[in-house]
Formats: C-alpha cells, sequence, structure tokens
C-alpha cells in the first residue's frame, strides 16, 4: 500500500515493504538518513535481534558514532537482560517498561514499524515504512513520548532482576489490545498455570492463546521447568465436552465443579489476573485485575488448590455425560459471601418443598436478616410451595411464627416445630424440593451477620445424600410432634390429677362424715333417711368417676368391649331425662334456674344394636352437660333418622341443644380428647372423652359447635339403625 500527496519539493508516502532483506534495508537507509535522534519503542524479542544481527548492530553503533541521539523504551525481563546489558553500551538511554508492545522506530523525518511476530534470531518479514510528517509526529508525541515518560532506567530494572528484586504494582487494564498484550507477553514467561473460569474463559484462551498454553505444558513435559503445567477448573455439561476434549487432548488437566466463584481468575507463581466477566462465547474480557504481589498470588493459589482437591476430574464427567448418566454434584463452599449467594438461589429456585432446620435462635435471626425467611415466605404465597421450619423456641421466633401463619395460605402451607437448642449441633440445614441441599456449618453462633458467623458449606444435589438429610429432617419433626405432645399430656395430666382429687375428695367427705353420724345415732332409722341418701347419691357419684378411669384405661388399651342388644332409642332417652329430672339435686337445679327440657323424637320408635349401657352413659354425657353450663332456657333433645349414607346404610342423630354460655374458644380443639376441662367448670374431663370413643366403637361419630345465634351449644351422635 502507497499513499502520495505532493507538495513543491518533497514527495510523501506510507508503503508496506515484505521480505527479510526488504525489511533489514529499509532499517539501514532508516539509520543512515537520521541526523540528530532516533527513538525505538519495541517489545521484549527485539533487544536480542538488535544484539544478534549483525548489519542493523553496526547502523546504530555507526549513528551513534555520527552524533544521532538514540532513545530506546522495552520490556526488561529475564529471558532478555543479558541482551540488554550489551544494549546499553550501543544507545544513549535505555528504559523499562512493562508489557510494551510497540515495535517501531521514529527519526526527525520517517517512521518505521517493523512487524511484530518473526523467527528467533531473525528479522520480521515485512515492514511500515512513512516520512508522513503528520504520521512521525503524532507517534513521537502521543505515543513514544507517553511510554518514555512511564518507563524506568533500564540500570534500575537490571539491578532488580540482577538481586532477586522483583517491582509489585495492582492494575486494572480496560483496553483490550493492552490486555491482549499484557496477557500474552506473561504466559510467554510463565512456567505453570492455574485457572478458574466458565467454558467462554476456555473457548477465549483457544481463540486467542492456545499455542502460549501448549507452550507452557511443552516445557513441562520436557522437564525444562519445575512447574506443574496448566490445571484449569470449569464446569462442564454436554454443550462444552468436544472443546474440553481438545485442552485434555493437549495435556491440560481438567477438574469438574457446578457452582464456580463469583470470580474468574488465573494465577500462576510470578502473576495474578481476575475479572467477572462472563466471556460468553469466548468473548474478550472489557476488563482485568492484574497483579505481582505475593500476596495475592498466595492467597488465589490456596484457593484454587481447595477447589481443585473437592473437583471432579473433566475425563469421568465426561463419561457419566456421554452415558447419560443422572449425575450429582457436590461442592465444598469456601466463601461465606458465595454460600449467602447460594443459599438464597437455592431457597429461590423451590418449586414444591423447603425443609429449614436452625440449630440456634441467632441462626434464625441471621438468616431472616438476609432476608430468606421472607423468600421462603414468597415461595409459600407466590408458588404455594410448603414450608416447614424446625428451630428452637423464643420469644421473636414465636413472633416471626405468628405473623407467617396469619398469612392467609391455604393448608397451613407454613408449618413451624419447636426444638430444644442444640449444643451439640453447628450446622444449619437446608433441603429444597427433596432434590438439592445446602450444609451450612456455624464457626461462631455470636456472630450477627451471616458472613461472620458461618464457615465451610456444602452444597449437594446427591440423591442419596439430599434424601438422608430428609430423613434426618423428617425423624427430628416427628419427635418434635411427640415433644408437644408430651408437654400437652404432662400438662394435662397434672390438670386432671388435680381435678380428680378434688372430684374424690367431694363425694368421699359426705360419706364419711355422715356413717360416723348414722353409727353414733340410735333409734328408728327412718329419722336419718336423707343422710343415707346423701351417701347413696355421692357413692354414686364415686362409682362413676371409678368408672370412667376404668373405661379411658380399656379405651386406651383398645379392650373396650360393647355388649350389644337391639333397643328403641326412644327408650333410653325417655329414661335419662326422667332420671335426670327425678334426681333431687338435679331436680332442684333445673327448677331454680328455670330450665326446660324439651324431646322431641318425631314420635318414632327407632331400632339399634348397640350397648344399651355404654349409649345410656353417653345421652346422659351429653344432657348432664347441657344442663351444667346452662344459666336459663331450654334444653332441646332431637332424635332424628337420616337417609341412607354412601354405603345405603341407615343412621340415626341424637343431638343435644343449649342455649347456656357456648364451647370455650380454649377447649373446642381438644373438646373429645382426655382431661378437657377448665377447673372452674368441675367435672374430670374425661365424659366426652370416654362417648366419642364408644359412639365410634359402633361405627358413628360424635361433633359439637356453638349455635349460630351466639347462644349456647349443640352436641350431637350418629349411630347406624337396624333395617326392618
Amino acid at each position: 500500500m502507497t499513499t502520495q500527496a505532493s507538495s513543491d519539493a518533497i514527495s510523501e508516502r506510507t508503503e508496506v515493504l515484505y521480505g527479510e532483506q526488504n525489511v533489514v534495508n529499509t532499517v539501514l537507509q532508516f539509520t543512515s538518513r537520521a541526523k540528530s535522534r532516533i527513538d525505538a519503542c519495541v517489545d521484549y524479542t527485539r533487544p536480542s535481534l538488535a544484539v544478534e544481527i549483525e548489519e542493523p548492530r553496526k547502523a546504530f553503533l555507526d549513528a551513534k558514532r555520527r552524533g544521532v541521539k538514540l532513545r530506546y523504551v522495552t520490556e526488561i525481563n529475564e529471558s532478555n537482560v543479558g541482551y540488554c546489558k550489551e544494549l546499553i553500551k550501543m544507545v544513549d538511554e535505555l528504559r523499562h517498561l512493562d508489557g510494551i508492545k510497540g515495535n517501531f522506530y521514529i527519526s526527525e523525518t520517517e517512521y518505521i514499524a517493523p512487524a511484530r511476530f518473526h523467527k528467533k534470531g531473525k528479522p520480521a518479514s515485512q515492514i511500515i515504512y512513512s516520512n508522513v510528517n503528520d504520521i512521525i509526529e503524532y507517534q513521537r508525541q502521543f505515543v513514544f513520548d507517553s511510554f518514555w515518560s512511564r518507563a524506568i532506567p533500564a540500570e534500575q530494572k537490571i539491578k532488580e532482576i540482577d538481586e532477586g528484586i522483583t517491582h509489585h504494582e495492582t492494575n486494572v487494564l480496560e483496553d483490550k489490545e493492552q490486555i491482549f498484550n499484557h496477557m500474552k507477553s506473561v504466559l510467554d514467561e510463565a512456567n505453570e498455570r492455574s485457572v478458574v473460569s466458565p467454558i467462554g474463559g476456555m473457548q477465549l484462551v483457544y481463540n486467542n492463546f492456545f499455542e502460549e498454553y501448549k507452550a507452557i505444558v511443552d516445557k513441562q513435559r520436557r522437564g525444562s521447568t519445575k512447574g506443574k503445567g496448566i490445571r484449569w477448573i470449569t464446569s462442564i455439561d454436554k454443550d462444552s465436552v468436544e472443546l474440553v476434549k481438545i485442552f485434555l487432548d493437549a495435556g491440560i488437566q481438567i477438574r469438574h465443579i457446578k457452582n464456580l466463584t463469583p470470580m474468574n481468575f488465573a494465577v500462576d507463581d510470578r502473576y495474578f489476573y481476575a475479572t467477572i466477566d462472563k466471556m460468553k462465547n469466548g468473548s474478550f474480557t472489557k476488563s482485568l485485575l492484574t497483579s505481582n504481589e505475593p500476596a495475592y498470588i498466595t492467597h488465589y493459589n490456596s484457593i484454587f488448590e481447595e477447589l481443585w482437591k473437592n473437583g471432579i476430574d473433566a475425563t469421568e464427567r465426561i463419561r457419566d455425560i456421554e452415558a447419560g448418566v443422572d449425575l450429582a454434584d457436590i461442592e465444598v463452599i469456601l466463601s461465606s459471601a458465595r454460600a449467602e449467594e447460594l443459599y438464597l438461589d437455592t431457597v429461590k429456585s423451590a418449586s414444591e418443598e423447603i425443609l429449614l432446620i436452625f440449630p440456634s435462635i441467632n441462626a434464625f435471626i441471621r438468616q431472616e436478616k438476609i432476608g430468606a425467611i421472607q423468600l421462603a415466605e414468597e415461595a409459600a404465597k407466590e408458588r404455594n410451595v410448603k414450608i416447614r421450619i424446625l428451630v428452637p423456641r423464643s420469644g421473636l421466633v414465636e413472633q416471626k411464627v405468628q405473623q407467617l401463619k396469619q398469612c392467609s395460605y391455604p393448608n397451613d402451607i407454613i408449618d413451624v416445630r419447636y426444638i430444644v437448642q442444640m449444643s451439640e449441633t453447628k450446622a444449619t440445614l437446608l433441603v429444597v424440593d427433596r432434590k438439592a441441599s445446602l450444609v451450612m456449618e456455624i464457626k461462631d453462633d455470636s456472630k450477627t451477620t451471616f458472613t461472620e458467623a458461618i464457615g465451610l458449606s456444602t452444597y449437594s444435589n446427591s440423591k442419596a445424600g439430599v434424601l438422608s438429610y430428609v430423613a434426618i429432617f423428617e425423624n427430628l419433626w416427628v419427635q418434635s410432634d411427640l415433644y408437644e405432645q408430651l408437654k400437652i399430656h404432662n400438662k394435662m395430666q397434672k390438670e386432671f390429677i388435680n381435678i380428680a382429687a378434688h372430684e374424690l375428695r367431694t363425694p368421699t367427705q359426705p360419706i364419711l362424715i355422715f356413717s360416723d353420724v348414722l353409727l353414733s345415732k340410735k333409734g328408728n332409722i327412718e329419722e336419718y333417711r336423707e343422710l343415707l341418701e346423701a351417701i347413696v347419691r355421692n357413692a354414686k357419684r364415686l362409682q362413676r368417676l371409678t368408672d370412667d378411669i376404668l373405661d379411658v384405661t380399656k379405651i386406651e388399651s383398645k379392650a373396650l368391649n360393647l355388649n350389644k342388644e337391639r333397643f328403641n332409642l326412644n327408650d333410653v332417652i325417655y329414661n335419662v331425662i326422667k332420671d335426670l329430672t327425678n334426681h333431687n339435686e338435679m331436680t332442684s337445679s333445673i327448677n331454680n334456674r328455670k330450665l326446660k327440657l324439651a324431646y322431641d323424637s318425631n314420635k318414632l320408635d327407632i331400632f339399634v344394636d348397640a350397648d344399651k349401657q355404654r349409649i345410656t352413659r353417653v345421652v346422659y354425657n351429653l344432657l348432664n352437660n347441657a344442663i351444667k353450663f346452662t344459666q336459663e332456657g331450654t334444653i332441646y333433645i332431637n332424635l332424628e333418622r337420616k337417609k341412607e349414607d354412601a354405603n345405603n346404610n341407615g343412621y340415626v342423630v341424637i343431638s343435644v341443644k343449649d342455649t347456656g354460655h357456648g364451647i370455650d374458644s380454649e377447649i373446642l380443639p381438644k373438646l373429645f380428647t382426655k382431661f378437657a376441662t377448665k377447673s372452674e367448670a368441675g367435672g374430670s374431663g374425661l365424659g366426652l372423652f370416654i362417648s366419642k370413643s364408644i359412639v365410634e366403637a359402633h361405627g358413628g361419630r360424635i361433633w359439637a359447635e356453638n349455635n349460630a345465634d351466639g347462644k349456647g351449644a349443640t352436641f350431637a351422635f350418629s349411630l347406624p339403625i337396624v333395617n326392618k
């Protein structure tokens, strides 16, 4: 290519000349025409050419003898330091600049730029020549002067190399060409390389630096270096298998991990590189952190070694991919920041279920701070994900749990159980969809932030491993449920003991007192009938309590036997009403409160096959309770035949509706359980539990509800009836 511009006396041109001899001739002519100065800017490969090739060497020495001032800037390193010591003698001033890739020479009137690539000991095969003044001035003022001002004296750099002194610096490079040149210069001198990057980084190297990487491997194979060659950690999937095979064939060692570090980096014994660019499809990185600071190099070498130990050999990974094996990934995470990121991402990914175990209250609080509880709540609300949490009990935790349960999720989709704080267990467990688990070790539970408290974490989607954690969770879940039931049972048992003691004491005392009175009297026994009736009444009361306790024992041991016979339910209900209204104490209570008992049998005779004594007891319990808790009004007893059920069997419903104060909200959920009573209400709390067991033993069911008008409650039970 040649460009020309005419003037009065000078013909300006810019051209490219090809062939080694043309290159040498152009350099010789350039130096011979220089009158006062030559400025040279070249890469680290050029000092050897200036010293070894005879013709250019003589030309530069001749120019110096003619008084031409020679300024020379290059990169001085261990590979060319000997040539640079010779070059100092040939030029007026030599300076060093890291990573320089110039390769151009400027005199007062001319500019030449030999091609960058050449064979060792031989000149380049092409050269650019120009005598256009604008090009010369631009290259001198804006390029060479910039490099020269930043360069350091060659003597200083040579001394550092001779004495083993390294100039440490850390820079962020953002120019693509500058990044390329710096990476290539470091690779040319490297004896080993450790890389952590996605497949995009591997594609970038394949596109730009694959020959340099193969050269490093070749050094290691020949034994000319003690380095470890090239080791690469990446994430291998079926789309990247072919590229990975190319690198393996070149002798590069590769291991697979699923979740890479947020920062991609490469490190050797001299330099460290890092970038957050994903380098998708091999796109060149836009910025690069580069440093030869020992602290960086040591730190990232240690990180690499830990990742390498936990990686899966690439050949095994590829074999599994090609065989179509369901692949499991296990990752040991050293960084707590990375663990936090993975933790939140895993919670976000849930589509069916989230299981969480917090070993301490502080663990729960820390993870609420980072938003994990909120993400779980959103998963439940927006995606109908079922959430189950095991956590130690505290006021703060209970407050948060209450807020969660107040949300209108269907079917109790968020459930929390309380466990004893685990002094020995120091790990938070997350399992998502029974497909992935994350175990986060707690190194210091006193810390308030996640990153300070968390140590080593382990992620896995291994089916066997994840299901093992699910089994642990389910066992703890059942244990927590049993623990809560045990606490409730203990509480109810204590209440029962107090109530039973009172109930037993109440009839026992009159029996003893009145018996003593009778024993002390003489004469006609009719005078003491009232005392005898009191003794009998309280004895029967004591007998009923004893029978209740015995029946509970039989029910719990599943030894409740029914003596079935056919009888008319109308007769049973009439007899119970008669017994209650003829009972002196009960009659007095009914009359004092102006209560009415209204029975509507629809004038039907309804026969059942049942244990008459026990069904009588159920009816008695329901009516007795209604009278006890109703201050005024009417108690309605209703007997109604119902149509056949799904199995074409007829059944009857007996209901008792009162106008009392209704069922206490605290008692309602456990109404038909043992000891479900309030001390001030009296009674043992066994009547309804026994009634339920009797009814269900007959194939019926029993239920209760507060009346819709807000006055009183209705108790009812059903029994199968005898078909004619």
